[in-house]
């Protein structure tokens, strides 16, 4: 009896259709002649789901006593006797009730698969072990039903069960999930399209991940070695020429012909250091391929075609795109070039494409290198021409019944040395003089075959030959060495220009400096380090690299002094003098970006003090008014009671009264929002936080707005938030009056409170005008009244305050469209720490 097969439709949240899904596939396969039957399915009372199982056997279930309440769960007893087929058996994530067979229900299903049975099942993509925290960070709800993912993954089959986050809402909102009276709550808590989006972006990535999981097993099992384009990774070989440009936006354009294409930019540098490409335009390059999408590489090899190609199939790349070459047609005496190189060894998995551009042909100049070092591959055909070529010359010649005379002899081994002199410089050079002298004396000047000459004007002529021989090469050697270290002079320009506009811009962190430093010498690691004193310890301003971390400049294999508190470590390689100039300019640009941003810290510090400054101007001129029309009530109000002409019945002195205390609670609520204002401004709000009840606070908030305008529903069961009972009133206050101004007469506005994880939200709801989107930040903006909101419906300060106590206390306040129309705000806090995270106000399904 072999084991049953697991088919698991996995879906991004509930309501999506898993368990419709599942039960149609049951129906599919009974009119097949499968014989199929109901484990476990749970329809919560969802019509349509319901209806799907008609027509299907569905096994009893086992009823337990759990704490005075009877409980049904699988019978996995019965399913077992019967041996069906295929067994159906909802939530596999479901926690069992104590006293069943099995803890958790997928334990259930390994009982019936190694029986046998063949299992449909479902799970949520939140209910995956390894997701857990993910989930929570995302939606505020630790998930308590979990499986391992290991069971999950071991399913034959997998089949993601998708809807966007609109349909799901909408079905939500037509009442196909939940019951009417719990919609609106699963709207604003779980089902938000920002959590929905989230979860359903989970899903897909999980399942493309097992998709790659077996391909990749499916390949090994198969010896598979080939790259299979499943999908389109695309490599661009990057020079730092101008051609760059042109080589990225083809392809782009190549990966946006199939779907989920990705360009991947690769600079290859050298491992001496020194890029032989423009600074300013590799920034550049790497400017547009991050703007259109794609990553970009620094890659370190000697080798250009085998490092672009490791890299490549270790970025599992499709395509690889070349420019056409830049060299001369002369220029190919020195190899094939990168391109045909490539292009002769990728192989049959990879494509390379070869693009034309306005640079191919024009010349690529000669490649910069360190000091007067030419490169291993040139200094070895210059010792090869200069040793091996003279040898090869003098067997040719040799061979000949009637050679040239002893001077075209001369001018031939002549050519020899001066080639050896442009590809090895001069080493080369002199040993292939002295070799040709040598070969020519004994080979070609009378008598032969010894090393006595017996003419004095074969003397002169084998002489004066070394003579130019030497001088010829010396000549060609400092030509070359003149020639690359002008262009490492120009390369060295063009990093020294490129950094100091960049920094004198402003454009470049410290981090991203460091890590051109890294990139520009070749090195595993760049720290910035300082200190206060001599005698303090270093500390690390800033750091990119993966390789150790260095505490003292001592530690590193290269350091430079930046004054007399400061250095640049790096670790990795050796550096020559030559680059510690170029370092040094790096150092001092450095110093100069820490110094900047810890001015722009201090500038910003500055900003604040200029904007309380302001705030405070700004009261003076928009409370003028306010705060007088109060006051001239108050004033008129007392100078009628204290009037000796008048006499005044008591129902006239109570309404004189009641005028005096209405003045002075406006007069009261306007100064204390100024206050409130200029506390928020100067930072001097210290809020004493406490654990209370939510219910205990939010009532006492509503005292100032009429009895009949506003709804509340707070739950008993929410727990203790951390707050400032005093900063909390006056925010709740705050928003009320606000919504409550705004709301039409007869729709009161609605306050109601709910759990999501570690955090409360509060949301008040109105069904006034709404605000714009773009103009939702802007209410929070202090002297800010929305619309042509009336003279004396007050300054603008009530919601600016209100969001800075509730930002004082760790929370959040912000505005959300009410469903329907209106505006709703959402006061975010914090649980007591301590306390255990709250499930939310929401149907018990979905948790499930």
């Amino acid at each position: 009896m072999g084991r049953g097969k697991l088919r698991i439709y996995l879906g991004a949240a509930p309501g999506v259709g898993k368990t419709y899904a599942m039960l149609s596939e049951a129906h599919r396969r009974m009119e097949r002649g499968t014989d199929c039957v109901v484990g476990f399915v749970e329809h919560h009372d969802r019509p349509r789901t319901e209806v799907m199982l008609h027509g299907l056997e569905v096994m009893p279930r086992r009823e337990i006593e759990y704490r005075g309440t009877t409980f049904t769960e699988m019978d996995v007893d019965a399913v077992l006797a019967r041996r069906p087929k295929v067994a159906l058996v909802d939530e596999l994530a479901h926690t069992n009730i104590p006293g069943s067979r099995n803890t958790k229900r997928w334990q259930d299903v390994e009982e019936l698969l190694a029986a046998g049975i063949d299992v449909i099942s479902t799970v949520n993509i939140q209910h995956l072990e390894s997701l857990g925290d993910v989930v929570e960070s995302i939606t505020g709800i630790r998930q308590k039903e979990t499986v391992p993912d290991e069971v999950v993954r071991r399913a034959d089959q997998i089949e993601l069960v998708d809807m966007s986050p609109q349909a799901l809402r909408r079905r939500m909102a037509h009442g196909n999930i939940y019951q009417p009276d719990k919609v609106d709550a699963a709207l604003s808590n779980y089902f938000r399209p920002g959590n929905l989006t989230a979860l359903r972006e989970l899903a897909l990535l999980w399942v493309a991940d097992r998709v790659d999981e077996y391909l990749q097993q499916y390949r090994g099992e198969h010896d598979i070695r080939s790259t299979w384009q499943a999908r389109e990774r695309i490599v661009v070989g990057l020079t730092g020429g101008p051609e760059g440009r042109t080589l990225v936006r083809r392809a782009v354009r190549l990966a946006e012909k199939g779907a989920g294409g990705e360009v991947i930019a690769v600079y290859i540098g050298r491992s001496d250091g020194l890029t032989s490409a423009s600074p300013k335009e590799l920034a550049v390059q790497r400017t547009l391929v991050e703007d259109l999408g794609g990553t970009f590489h620094h890659v370190i090899g000697d080798d250009i075609p085998t490092a672009l190609l490791e890299f490549a199939r270790g970025v599992n790349a499709t395509q690889i795109v070349l420019g056409v070459s830049r060299r001369k047609t002369w220029q190919y005496i020195f190899g094939p070039g990168v391109g045909a190189t490539v292009a002769r060894e990728s192989g049959p998995d990879l494509d390379v494409h070869l693009i034309t551009h306005d640079e191919a042909g024009k010349g690529r100049g000669l490649p910069l290198a360190r000091g007067a070092r030419l490169g291993r591959s040139r200094i070895i055909w210059g010792w090869l021409v200069g040793v091996a070529g003279p040898l090869l010359l003098t067997y040719v010649l040799t061979g000949l019944d009637s050679g040239p005379d002893l001077t075209n002899n001369v001018l031939l081994f002549l050519t020899l040395t001066v080639a050896a002199a442009l590809l090895g410089g001069l080493r080369p050079a002199l040993a292939s003089a002295t070799a040709g002298s040598l070969l020519l004396n004994y080979f070609f000047t009378p008598p032969v075959h010894t090393w006595i000459i017996a003419d004095a004007e074969d003397v002169v002529a084998i002489a004066v030959f070394f003579a130019v021989a030497v001088s010829v090469a010396s000549v060609v050697d400092l030509a070359a060495r003149r020639t690359h270290q002008a262009a490492r002079l120009r390369a060295e320009s063009e990093i020294l220009s490129l950094l100091a506009g960049s920094v004198l811009r402003g454009e470049t962190s410290l981090e991203a400096l460091l890590e051109r430093v890294r990139e520009t010498f070749a090195m595993d690691s760049v720290a910035l380090l300082e200190r206060e004193s001599d005698v303090d310890p270093w500390t690390c301003a800033g750091r990119v690299g993966n390789a150790r971390v260095i505490e003292r400049p001592e530690e590193a294999d290269v350091d430079m002094p930046v004054g007399d508190h400061m250095a640049l470590a790096l670790s990795g390689r050796v550096l020559p003098a030559e680059d510690r100039r170029v370092l040094a300019a790096f150092a001092a640009q450095a110093a100069v970006v820490l110094d900047r941003q810890r001015l722009q810290v201090q500038a910003g510090q500055a900003k604040e003090l200029a904007e309380g400054n302001r705030i405070r101007t700004a009261l003076l001129a928009a409370v003028s008014h306010d705060l007088r029309t109060p006051l001239a009530a108050i004033k008129a109000s007392v100078s009628s009671l204290r009037s000796d002409d008048v006499a005044w019945s008591e129902e006239d002195q109570a309404e004189l009264l009641a005028s005096i205390e209405e003045g002075a609670d406006r007069l009261g609520g306007l100064v204390d929002n100024l206050l409130d204002m200029s506390r928020l401004q100067t930072g001097t709000v210290t809020p004493l936080i406490r654990e209370i009840d939510l219910d205990e606070v939010v009532p006492m908030a509503l005292v100032g707005v009429p009895e009949d305008s506003v709804g509340l529903d707070i739950p008993e069961t929410l727990p203790m938030v951390a707050v400032d009972k005093g900063l909390l009133e006056r925010a709740v206050a705050n928003v009320v009056e606000n919504a409550v101004k705004y709301s039409p007469d007869g729709r009161p506005v609605h306050v109601s409170a709910s759990a999501l994880g570690n955090r409360v939200e509060l949301r008040v709801a109105d069904r006034g005008p709404g605000v714009p989107d773009e103009a939702k930040e802007r209410i929070f903006e202090p002297f800010q009244r929305h619309g042509d909101a009336p003279r004396g419906a007050g300054v603008g300060l009530g919601l600016a305050v209100a969001r800075g106590f509730a930002e004082a206390m760790g929370g959040t306040l912000n505005a959300e469209d009410t469903p329907g129309g209106g505006l709703t705000m959402v006061l975010t806090l914090q649980t007591a720490p301590g306390r255990p995270p709250a499930r939310p106000d929401v149907p018990a399904t979905t948790m499930t």
